[in-house]
């Protein structure tokens, strides 16, 4: 019965919300855009239904401490972002996004929140260069991967390898609806303790999702939560 009202809470006031239609949503203490000019319609309907990246969020929170320096792959509108800088620092977190319509919207974002990102506007591959990236006009589905849901564009890429032997992380956050296969692969991690990660088997198959998590078992990483798509390893 209880669990009932719950959700019956829940929807009604998701119902509310919509309704008043908020330009800004407070998210497990994070205050974001909620505003049409600044997201499309389906992270607004999450940010109202206050489900947005929650497994990450949870992941984050668990995992991350005040001496951890954190490469975030996939920066969205900045919310997992905020959340890792909010632990330990905004100086202390590298953020990637390829999606040049989120870089305002994830300043904006920090801004709300007091904070300035450390942000570069570019996607992380294996290589350096110019690379094919898929936009989705939802953003959720934006990828390395052709989703069939956007266009192809070229865009700047840094190589992750280089980034983390510059950057030098302790933790890796990362989002990127597909490509994690092949970017964990071409990395150095011995220096990485700890790698939150959204895996996507219905983008690229259970198997190499299974693949994937016994190369990172045999490169000294385990399961510590998972929490639906969403990965904690640490050595």
């Amino acid at each position: 019965m209880t669990h009932m009202l719950g959700h019956f809470g829940r929807r009604l006031a998701y119902k509310v919300r919509r309704k008043l239609a908020p330009k800004t949503i407070k998210l497990n203490g994070i205050t974001l855009t909620a505003d049409l000019q600044d997201v499309p319609k389906g992270i607004r309907k999450q940010l109202y239904q206050k489900n947005y990246e929650s497994q990450e969020f949870l992941l984050v929170r668990e995992a991350l401490m005040p001496a951890d320096r954190v490469l975030e792959v996939g920066a969205g509108i900045g919310f997992i972002g905020i959340a890792c800088a909010r632990i330990c620092g905004q100086d202390n977190i590298l953020s990637y996004e390829p999606n040049p319509a989120m870089k305002p919207v994830i300043e904006k974002n920090y801004a709300l929140n007091g904070m300035r990102p450390n942000l570069r506007s570019k996607v992380l591959a294996t290589a350096p260069g110019e690379v094919e990236f898929f936009f989705d006009e939802e953003v959720l589905s934006s990828s390395l991967i052709d989703r069939k849901h956007g266009c192809a564009t070229r865009v700047a890429a840094d190589a992750i390898s280089e980034v983390i032997e510059n950057y030098k992380p302790s933790a890796l956050v990362m989002d990127v609806e597909g490509a994690e296969i092949d970017l964990l692969r071409s990395c150095n991690l011995r220096k990485i303790n700890k790698i939150i990660i959204e895996m996507h088997p219905h983008v690229v198959g259970a198997d190499k999702i299974e693949d994937l998590c016994g190369f990172l078992d045999e490169s000294g990483f385990s399961i510590v939560r998972r929490i639906g798509k969403s990965y904690y390893f640490s050595r």
